[in-house]
């Protein structure tokens, strides 16, 4: 098996042994070499895994015999999580695994998954869950990591013939992504472009999408919807892209008030970081989605638009609107690179448009004048007499974007 590609096992061997043990031997049956790192935190066998949990432990500060005496499960659990993390990352740095699998319950697939959401966009990672589908908990499992769910529906305990059946198809899937599908996701000699989407910007979206592609471009969308644009971040910080397109920076606001759309800390600072050049327009940025039990009793007055049965976006008050220009200028001074930042004055999407209780360009203003007084000079304001949504707007963005990509 000396070409054999690589898979790291993650487990859990003083609840998962004999589990574990039908796994690895599966995996050497087809042909892929099995790396097993044991998880254990109170073991009392020999480990028998090529990275023991003494390994793990060593690797994230500590020692397995003070993992084994610690009465503080938390703080153990991170332990193991960012031992764990390093031993991989620096194994797929040496090109030492081609994939990932893990199987486990729900305390298993939270560390396992931890672990799999530090290594890159591409590296196969497969989850074998008990718990996949238990409300909330597959969210937190995925989060912003491509890791593919396997919901095992049965009880991950003892191997019967339905558990080596859930176990052989992930074996089989696993073997297909890493000897089948080119996962090295080198973006050198490539045009490539991260864009953020959102509904009531989508008609702007596809304009610009389709444009850039005539010219060569390869064009990434990502959903600004929380989830989505923190991926996003995350990618951009490890260097898959060579410039930004920031139609729908709304989880800017979100996180600084604690909405349903958060696009985390790091939001609209990952580019700037890493010296890439960005355009940043303002969909969505002028409304707001606390969730109903974040309401506060005024917020039943606000001006709103009702996306669906589901979502409503309320728009910010003047106050407001200053608190996100701010944070704006905060994250976006001090950028390594060319910054535009490209206005619509009659509209920041398809929501905010003429009709529409949210729109009010008056207002928008406030946000335009704190921004311009608050930004680094060297960051170019573009303003726009036009909706978001219109050809005018789309063509603006375009010509930038081939004035600085």
């Amino acid at each position: 098996m000396t070409n054999s590609k690589t898979v790291l096992i993650i487990s859990t061997l003083d609840t998962k042994r004999e589990e574990t043990r039908y796994l690895k031997y599966k995996f050497k049956e087809i042909g892929v070499l099995p790396l097993l790192m044991d998880l254990s935190m109170r073991g009392k066998e020999a480990s028998h895994a090529e990275l023991t949990p003494s390994h793990v432990a060593s690797a994230g500060g500590s020692t397995i015999e003070e993992i084994n005496t610690s009465k503080e499960r938390s703080t153990i659990t991170n332990i193991i999580i960012d031992g764990a993390t390093k031993i991989a990352r620096d194994l797929y740095a040496a090109g030492k695994i081609d994939g990932v699998m893990a199987l486990g319950g729900s305390t298993g697939s939270l560390m396992a998954t931890d672990v799999m959401r530090a290594l890159p966009f591409g590296i196969p990672k497969l989850m074998i869950s008990s718990t996949a589908a238990l409300p909330g908990l597959s969210t937190k499992y995925i989060g912003t990591g491509d890791i593919l769910l396997f919901h095992s529906v049965i009880e991950i305990s003892g191997v019967t013939d339905m558990l080596a059946n859930v176990m052989d198809r992930a074996c089989y899937a696993m073997k297909g992504m890493i000897e089948y599908v080119n996962n090295t996701l080198a973006t050198h000699n490539k045009k490539t472009i991260a864009m953020t989407m959102l509904g009531p910007c989508e008609q702007c979206a596809r304009a610009v999408r389709s444009a850039l592609e005539k010219e060569g471009y390869q064009v990434t969308g990502f959903s600004a919807a929380g989830v989505g644009d923190q991926a996003m971040e995350k990618m951009i910080s490890e260097g898959f892209f060579q410039g930004v397109i920031d139609l729908a920076p709304g989880g800017v606001g979100e996180h600084y008030f604690g909405y349903m759309r958060d696009g985390g800390p790091n939001r609209l600072e990952s580019a700037g970081k890493k010296g890439i050049p960005q355009i940043i327009s303002t969909c969505s940025v002028n409304h707001m989605t606390p969730s109903r039990s974040k309401y506060k009793k005024e917020f039943h007055d606000r001006p709103k638009y009702d996306l669906d049965k589901f979502r409503t976006w309320l728009r910010l008050n003047p106050s407001e609107l200053k608190e996100v220009a701010n944070e704006f200028a905060r994250k976006l001074n001090g950028t390594k690179a060319p910054v535009k930042l490209i206005i619509p004055m009659q509209g920041w999407s398809s929501v905010d448009a003429k009709g529409n209780p949210t729109f009010n360009p008056e207002e928008d203003r406030i946000f335009v004048e704190t921004l311009r007084a608050k930004l680094d000079p060297r960051i170019e304001i573009i303003e726009i007499d036009a909706n978001m949504e219109d050809s005018a707007f789309s063509q603006q963005v375009i010509k930038s974007a081939l004035e600085l990509f």
